[in-house]
């Protein structure tokens, strides 16, 4: 079941839901609209090897806005930090970004309970395309669950992105066992 906005407003009210910096006008009759962090990344490497760190360089977007590239995996940030202790999230892109042929994710759209951070995005496009900070990007999406959690994301021992930042933060594969 799908979060609606009073249930949204109702679990932000019981601190169930976080959203920093939070705006009445972006939340939607069942989403949260989150917009485009100040930092870009791109892998230093041309070919990642999953078992290695593939490190990035990290850009700000300057005020003119700045054009992605197809064939380029961008890894972007929203600039809303969220924390979610009773709901799974979901972050979608939004229609107006699907239009201008930008995928805001390639597979990383569920967030768990318990997590608590700004969201990484898998960013890549079609065409280019111009991108400023703080555009609507995405929309966050809130799901009930059955059941206790027995575990909450921030409390795993191996989770690797409980790191608070306001930087994408690179593929942290390398540090499973495989």
């Amino acid at each position: 079941m799908i979060l609606t906005d009073q249930q949204i407003l109702a679990e932000i009210e019981r601190g169930n839901i976080v959203i920093e910096p939070y705006d009445r006008s972006c939340l939607g009759t069942n989403s949260y609209d989150v917009h485009l962090g100040r930092y870009l990344a791109t892998y230093r490497d041309k070919v990642l090897d999953a078992r290695k760190h593939n490190e990035i360089d990290v850009f700000e977007i300057p005020e003119e806005g700045f054009v992605l590239q197809p064939g380029v995996l961008y890894l972007g940030v929203t600039e809303e930090y969220t924390e979610s202790h009773a709901h799974v999230p979901f972050l979608e892109g939004k229609s107006s970004v699907g239009r201008l042929g930008i995928d805001i994710h390639a597979t990383a759209g569920k967030g768990d309970i318990g997590f608590c951070n700004t969201w990484t995005l898998e960013i890549s496009v079609s065409m280019p395309v111009r991108v400023y900070y703080l555009m609507p990007v995405g929309q966050l999406i809130y799901f009930s669950v059955q059941g206790d959690v027995e575990t909450f994301y921030n409390r795993k021992p191996n989770a690797k992105y409980n790191e608070r930042t306001v930087k994408p933060v690179e593929s942290m594969m390398w540090k499973n066992r495989f």
